[in-house]
């Protein structure tokens, strides 16, 4: 499912991006001055085109930052007054969104294009029935290989965690916390948050012994690949196809222990000034040929229907988006804060 990258992000997503940057699509503004429209989202993962388009339907000025985590992006909107109006969110933090009284109800279940919704994302645990959150794209967490290096299988977490010579030294992770943790946990046929001390020390102590074979922790999968300066780096499917563009030996693995998938979602922010206009955004993204131009630009599948006949066939059949047959995607759960805190200690040890 996707959490596209700089995640993507990172879920380019891309979360490639480590800087934040601003776009400003300039659009005359309505005498009234309401018509503003703030969006906060992954770095390089939200295409131009379609903020471009949005603006000269509703004659809105919009402005685009950027951030290169979830992480990041809560702790921005927890700390108020952000001035944004929307956010992009993972499926793992929208309850704890919810939870916090950070996002607004908007019911986009009763919105015009609601009827364009796959209705396998419609009840989701993180908000059930969209009474908060429309789609953005969705995806999965595994990792990528540069076969010009390594010629052995390409089927296992160990790759990452417990790698041949061949790639110890030439290993990037991703500084994501949850992502490497959950692909662990799945290495180590660990349930998904469990607060089993057991378990929590065998997370560690993975993390400890395979830290000492990577070269790096960023997010700039993309480029980290294409330039050849990692052999294999923790990554996101979108992440990975823009990379094979580039570089054709640049393979993306699904793991034979599991992965994890992620959607990423389109929230409206509590304290939203501009909540019409958030709304309408969020309604104009549940259109296919609007959500199509957002898997063109970041690779990654989206979560309306019939966006197939807008998109080129590259994409329709790219392995990367495709997933092999019997592989069902199982969405990152929002862990108990109790494991969250835990899951914290773990991971500052491991980056120290």
């Amino acid at each position: 499912m996707i959490r596209m990258l700089s995640m993507t992000a990172a879920r380019v997503l891309l979360r490639s991006s480590v800087l934040a940057v601003s776009v400003l699509v300039l659009q005359p503004a309505p005498a009234d001055a309401a018509g503003q429209l703030h969006i906060y989202v992954f770095g390089d993962y939200l295409n131009p085109k379609v903020v471009e388009l949005f603006a000269a339907k509703y004659d809105i000025q919009a402005t685009v930052d950027t951030y290169d985590s979830n992480d990041q992006m809560l702790a921005k909107v927890k700390s108020g007054a952000s001035g944004y109006d929307i956010a992009v969110a993972g499926n793992f933090v929208v309850p704890t969104m919810i939870r916090d009284g950070l996002v607004a109800r908007t019911e986009p279940d009763q919105m015009s294009n609601y009827k364009n919704l796959r209705p396998e994302f419609e009840h989701v645990f993180w908000d059930d029935g969209r009474h908060y959150t429309v789609p953005f794209l969705w995806g999965t967490t595994g990792f990528s290989v540069n076969t010009d290096f390594y010629k052995g299988p390409l089927d296992s977490w160990s790759l990452i965690f417990d790698p041949p010579a061949e790639l110890r030294g030439h290993i990037n992770a991703v500084p994501e916390a949850q992502d490497v943790i959950n692909s662990v946990a799945y290495y180590r046929h660990i349930p998904l948050c469990s607060a089993a001390k057991d378990d929590l020390k065998a997370i560690q102590d993975t993390l400890s012994a395979a830290k000492k074979n990577w070269q790096s922790m960023q997010y700039g999968v993309i480029d980290i690949m294409t330039s050849q300066g990692a052999y294999a780096t923790m990554n996101w499917n979108g992440a990975s196809l823009r990379a094979r563009e580039q570089l054709p030996s640049v393979t993306y693995v699904y793991p034979k222990e599991g992965m994890v998938s992620w959607m990423d979602n389109v929230v409206v922010l509590s304290d939203a000034p501009n909540l019409a206009n958030a709304k309408l955004f969020q309604n104009f993204l549940m259109d296919p040929e609007i959500a199509a131009k957002l898997t063109s630009f970041a690779h990654y599948d989206n979560g309306i229907r019939d966006t197939e006949k807008f998109l080129p066939v590259h994409l329709t059949e790219a392995p990367e988006i495709v997933v092999p047959a019997g592989f069902k995607p199982v969405f990152a759960p929002a862990c108990s804060q109790q494991v969250m805190t835990i899951y914290g200690k773990i991971w500052n040890k491991v980056m120290k």
